[in-house]
Parts: structure tokens; sequence; C-alpha cells
């Protein structure tokens, strides 16, 4: 295996930077150190924060899109499953950073944009494409009578990545899982719910 390349070192550092400082509190400076990386390395490869800070939004997006593929592309399970599938993996991932990290898409939609029009479009553009799959599985879902067609699948699928991505930040702020379950329980036994289905609140 090939050593991995001064870029993508410093992509990969900024965003655990990104993650602990957030947008505004993360400086050049902030991730050059942290990858034990001269300054002029970022300026080689970045023309600037906001650059850098859109490639870093596609590194952590391109993982995320390989999580929906292995949970919603899963054919085994029915549509509704994927969709619980997909949330159960993401919890088990912030689990794993204690319940101290969130989504870095819902950390920079609340700070970038007052900042910075090149992330805010990219920003829109990752929602676009993010919504997609999760439209295209409620559909399937309402095909197969496992979600009611009252709402669009677009619809929906707002609804549930804006909902998850709210339960997310209080997760952060409480520091457990709660938050992140509470969702679940109260989607899937309303908007997410099957005609006859008997779960309870």
């Amino acid at each position: 295996m090939g050593r991995k390349s001064t870029r993508n070192t410093i992509v990969e550092t900024g965003l655990q930077v990104m993650f602990q400082s957030g947008y505004v509190g993360t400086s050049v400076r902030d991730i050059v150190a942290a990858a034990g990386v001269p300054q002029g390395c970022f300026t080689n490869h970045f023309r600037s924060k906001e650059q850098f800070t859109s490639e870093v939004l596609q590194h952590y997006f391109d993982n995320l899109k390989a999580l929906i593929q292995d949970t919603l592309g899963d054919a085994t399970l029915s549509p509704r499953d994927r969709l619980r599938r997909y949330l159960d993996a993401i919890t088990s991932r912030l689990e794993d950073a204690h319940w101290r990290r969130g989504c870095l898409i819902g950390d920079l939609s609340l700070e970038a944009p007052g900042h910075s029009e090149l992330l805010r479009h990219r920003l829109g553009e990752i929602f676009l494409e993010w919504r997609a799959p999760f439209a295209e599985c409620i559909a399937a879902a309402q095909a197969q009578g496992e979600i009611d067609t009252q709402f669009a699948p677009d619809d929906l699928a707002e609804f549930l990545l804006s909902s998850w991505l709210g339960s997310i930040l209080r997760m952060k702020v409480e520091r457990n899982p709660e938050p992140l379950e509470r969702f679940k329980r109260i989607a899937f036994a309303t908007v997410f719910a099957t005609k006859s289905q008997g779960e309870k609140v």
C-alpha cells in the first residue's frame, strides 16, 4: 500500500479539527499543526480555507455515501427496515465518539452560510444529493405498503434528514443517545408507520 499523500493527510486531519473546533474556531495554523506539516504545504494544495473546507465536506460525504449504500442498498431488508438500519448505523458511530461528535454537514450548516457563499451553495448541493437515496427508499416502502402515501417521498426524506440532524444536535448537548432514540421511536410510529402498524410511541 502506498504512503498517504500530504494532501489527504491534511484533509483527514482537518476533518477531525473541525469536528472539535467548528468552522469559525478552526484556523489554518490549527490544521497544519495537527497534521504535522509546514503551513506552506496547506497553501500549496488549497487556495483558501473555504476551498479546503469544501474538500473536507466532500471527503466526509463520500464516507457517508458508502454507509448509505451499505444500509439503504441492502436488498435483504425491506425498504422501511433499511431506513431504520441507516439510523442505527449512524447511532453506533456516534456512540463510538461518546456522543461528543455530531454530523459535519449539520455542524457546518449552522456556521458556514453566514461566512461563505461557496460553502452555503456546496451544502445545498450535498443536501439534494443526500436526500435522493432516502426518497427512493421511501418511495419503495410506499409502493410496498410499508409507509403511508400521504406525503411525497422527497418531503418525507427532507423531514427525516432535517429532524435527524436536529436530534444529533440535542444528543451533543445531552451527551447521551436518548434524542436519537426518541426520534426513531416517534418517527417510525407516526410518519413512517404502516397503515396497520401496531407500534406504540
